[in-house]
């Protein structure tokens, strides 16, 4: 995921700094005060490196979660991985722009159904300021509603559904059909409705816009399913110093040590930390500039260092399945 977020992403993010007097974190059983992370890699399925990085953090590193770019050309190789590592925690990278200049993908919804979701090159927008400007939240449902049935139709069933590059929550139009997706799918939806402190640090936004996200975020658990209190989504902007470009040992402890400051800046409740692990390849550098980046985040998750730190720290490990199941249980 190319990191963009635009003001009016950045405004619709934004919630209250003071943390709420009960998480949704001790809503779903967790103990009080606790700090419940989803530690989750995106970008699946955008290219076999992609696939390789997130594969290798879910299952030699701590990595919890991950989700697939559902429009993207390796998705058949990670969902046939998933049809054979069923515990994985899978959702839904919901795909509404194609960032990359030489490397790129259309809607699944088809080009004549949605013809606001395209540029000239039959592709998806380059950014997420094209979208606003050209698609209409009903393309936005179209598409998103046909990236849900392409991953049912391959025996894949999403644990969660979230955002590229934060496009479906770049006005209210767009967020609200996001929530009806996950709403009458029953499916989890990647939404800061809690305290959000970590975002209420980083942005500033009037407090009816802090309301509405509170607002989405009861409409959500009030609908059975499980709320975010935070999310931390900076580590694509972390700048790799010259000296790790080609030393992996250093490069490793710089992104080591990001993430270790990162895990103790969280306040209490359930936040997801977004990342993107990429293994090396050759061909890498021609989709994107951003492979030191995601190979960085692929080192620090597979890193002793790091879950020795989550372990004497008492950070909680979960996943979106996890916490379906705890919102699940509380409904019977």
């Amino acid at each position: 995921m190319k990191k963009i977020l635009p003001l009016a992403f950045a405004c619709l993010l934004v919630v209250l700094a003071k943390a709420a007097d009960t998480t949704y974190a001790e809503k779903l059983g967790f103990p009080k005060g606790a700090k419940v992370v989803i530690l989750h890699v995106d970008d699946a399925g955008m290219s076999h490196e992609s696939n390789a990085g997130a594969i290798t953090s879910l299952t030699k590193g701590v990595a919890t979660s991950t989700s697939v770019m559902m429009p993207c050309a390796w998705v058949p190789e990670f969902v046939n991985f998933l049809k054979t590592h069923p515990q994985i925690d899978a959702g839904l990278h919901l795909t509404l722009t194609s960032e990359w200049k030489n490397y790129r993908w259309g809607p699944l919804s088809g080009k004549p159904t949605t013809p606001g979701l395209v540029d000239n090159e039959g592709c998806l927008w380059n950014s997420v300021a094209d979208v606003v400007q050209h698609a209409s939240a009903t393309e936005v449902a179209t598409e998103i509603n046909a990236q849900l049935q392409r991953a049912l139709n391959m025996g894949f069933t999403p644990t969660h559904v979230d955002t590229h590059m934060g496009t479906l929550l770049a006005t209210p139009d767009f967020a609200k059909v996001y929530i009806q997706l996950g709403i009458q799918n029953h499916i989890p939806v990647m939404l800061p409705g809690g305290h959000a402190t970590l975002i209420a640090q980083q942005m500033h936004a009037p407090s009816a816009l802090i309301q509405q996200m509170q607002f989405l975020g009861k409409l959500l658990w009030n609908a059975g399913l499980p709320v975010l209190d935070d999310l931390y989504n900076e580590s694509y902007d972390w700048v790799n110093p010259p000296n790790t470009l080609q030393n992996d040992s250093l490069l490793q402890t710089f992104r080591t040590n990001q993430y270790i400051n990162a895990l103790k800046s969280l306040e209490p409740g359930v936040t997801m930390v977004i990342m993107h692990c990429t293994a090396n390849s050759p061909l890498f550098q021609y989709i994107s500039d951003s492979g030191p980046t995601r190979r960085g985040d692929l080192l620090a998750m597979i890193d002793p260092r790091l879950k020795a730190f989550i372990k004497q720290n008492g950070i909680i490990l979960t996943t979106w399945r996890e916490l379906m199941e705890r919102r699940s249980q509380l409904a019977q």
